[in-house]
């Protein structure tokens, strides 16, 4: 450490404390900061150009180490958060399963041609080539099968979607077979 790291933290370093306790209000935390920031000052003050603006430098590297610790606290999973002993069935599981019994209750045509698109991944030229119909013929059948599907989703089963498109509500309207724990 050279001098002018030495001078400066010496001065710098009980206000910088404050300045960090007040933003993490944890006195544990702060040291750690704290600490990261005197890690980061000494790795990168080469690249300091005007040394009469350390301190602003300083509080911005500050800034950003309690930035950074408080975004990867967030995105964190801890492991009393998550349950562990649960092996039943999710919601998106059940629909599912739900689904593919719904499937069962089309039009065999427009069953076939769902299942070759959507379960195959089949595209819909080839889907004409299959079922022998025309391209056009196979993407309305295609349509219609998932029009019908939907209807006889929504009629069974009232399914609400999060922002990711896991299910977060499934309510029978009719009796069904999934166990919802």
């Amino acid at each position: 450490m050279n001098a002018l790291e030495t001078q400066t933290w010496s001065g710098i370093q009980q206000q910088l404390k404050g300045f960090v306790l007040r933003q993490t209000r944890d006195k544990a935390l702060t040291e750690d900061i704290v600490h990261d920031v005197f890690l980061k000052i000494h790795n990168k003050l080469p690249q300091l150009r005007e040394n009469d603006k350390i301190i602003a430098w300083i509080y911005r590297i500050a800034r950003n180490t309690i930035t950074d610790h408080f975004r990867m606290q967030a995105k964190a999973i801890r492991a009393v958060d998550l349950d562990w002993e649960s092996a039943s069935p999710t919601l998106n599981d059940c629909v599912i399963a739900c689904l593919q019994e719904m499937l069962l209750t089309l039009p065999d045509k427009y069953r076939e041609a769902i299942e070759l698109a959507e379960l195959k991944n089949m595209s819909q030229l080839q889907l004409a080539e299959t079922l022998q119909i025309s391209y056009s013929g196979a993407k309305s059948r295609v349509q219609r099968a998932r029009q019908l599907l939907k209807e006889k989703m929504e009629q069974t089963y009232r399914i609400k979607f999060d922002n990711y498109g896991n299910v977060v509500v499934c309510e029978n309207r009719l009796p069904c077979g999934c166990s919802q724990s």
